[in-house]
């Protein structure tokens, strides 16, 4: 049996199905930036024809491995455990599962997303069986390290990167930033492109501004700042306090995590709203004046592309992603990383001006406006089909 042997098929005809296996080191319902691109990519793939399987950590306590069909493609899900003192996030426990899946799909190609645990075992049976590997760079772990582990940041930041080094010597690695791609480079890793992240400009738009969700955010008619994303330490979102306290400024943090608590006694005056998504996440962005990012290790900034989506002006730090992102007094304002006051001048200048904060939000709507997921799956294929083409073997 093919798959028992451990070999992918053949070369695929131009224009012919691929089989893709997505090892992903977080999926739905976890909501953060890896889970919602996997989930966008295997979306764009059966809407292309193409026939994905994803592996990916249990939500939670393990039913079975057997393949759970989700909008047109299986999930095989792992045993996982809850990170310590971030339970919302799941590791898994990788055995023969992540093989024995890989053996049964007989892909043309395997995509690692964000490889760390799980993805290292899926890129080792992929290697084994002589499988062209496609890994997505898209968390700093290295970052992580230096933020959660200060009595040992600097050999927690040398054994993530020689991990990563492990799990991205694949066939192409994609970085979704230049500043990405660079630090990859300048760690020793090969084969490096880039791939940015889509948008939905349809449901992030400016047409869902909300007046009655406004009134009830701001009952003084505060200007409205906000920020969606995860609440956890390496956000550093407790550097907005000093947006909070700007007069006649309402700092809304849309999101969940473990610092909820610490930063509720932080930033007395701020609203947290919680996780939302969907349409209600929608209207929120849209609702808002300002979009603030605080956190400096971002490999890309989804969310600042989904607020710039939506017709708003962005702040957000120079470093990482959103130096691709954000064009400085053209579609928002880029900070120095640790400048006091550099987030509360910037937002100061924004809430006082009506007329710049109209204009910077429409360019920042414009320059993402052909940034569609359909047009990134698009290149991801192209990449799938790439690294088969270079990867040699007797069926290639």
């Amino acid at each position: 049996m093919p798959g028992a042997a451990g070999h992918a098929p053949g070369v695929p005809a131009p224009g012919s199905a691929l089989r893709v296996v997505i090892v992903a080191e977080s999926f739905a319902p976890q909501v953060n930036g890896v889970a919602h691109s996997v989930l966008r990519a295997a979306e764009h793939l059966v809407a292309r024809g193409h026939v994905p399987l994803v592996v990916a950590p249990a939500a939670r306590r393990h039913r079975g491995v057997r393949p759970e069909e989700v909008s047109g493609y299986d999930v095989v899900r792992i045993p996982s455990v809850p990170l310590p003192g971030y339970p919302e996030v799941r590791i898994a426990l990788p055995g023969r599962q992540v093989a024995d899946a890989i053996a049964r799909h007989r892909p043309h190609v395997v995509h690692l997303a964000a490889p760390f645990v799980l993805g290292a075992t899926g890129g080792a049976a992929a290697g084994r069986a002589g499988i062209p590997v496609v890994a997505v760079f898209q968390t700093d772990l290295a970052a992580y390290a230096r933020t959660y582990l200060p009595l040992a940041r600097n050999a927690g930041a040398r054994l993530a990167w020689w991990q990563l080094r492990r799990v991205h010597a694949a066939t192409r690695t994609l970085a979704p930033s230049r500043a990405s791609l660079h630090a990859l480079e300048a760690q020793g890793v090969s084969r490096v492109h880039l791939w940015p992240r889509g948008v939905d400009c349809v449901r992030f738009h400016p047409r869902h501004r909300d007046e009655p969700l406004r009134r009830s955010l701001g009952p003084h008619g505060e200007v409205l700042v906000g920020y969606v994303g995860r609440l956890a330490a390496e956000k550093q979102i407790d550097r907005l306090a000093e947006v909070s306290r700007i007069p006649g400024v309402r700092l809304v943090i849309v999101g969940e995590g473990p610092c909820r608590s610490r930063l509720e006694a932080a930033l007395p005056d701020a609203v947290f709203l919680g996780i939302r998504t969907g349409q209600q996440l929608a209207r929120i962005y849209a609702s808002f004046d300002v979009f603030v990012h605080a956190g400096p290790f971002e490999t890309f900034g989804q969310t600042i592309q989904e607020a710039m989506a939506s017709g708003l002006p962005v702040v957000a730090p120079a470093a990482g992603g959103p130096l691709d992102l954000v064009r400085p007094a053209r579609t928002g304002f880029l900070v120095p990383p640790g400048a006091p006051g550099g987030f509360r001048d910037a937002v100061e200048r924004l809430a006082r001006d009506r007329d710049l904060r109209t204009e910077l939000g429409r360019a920042g709507r414009a320059a993402v406006a052909e940034r569609s997921w359909e047009a990134v799956g698009d290149r991801l294929i192209d990449h799938y089909r790439l690294a088969i083409a270079e990867t040699p073997g007797p069926s290639r």
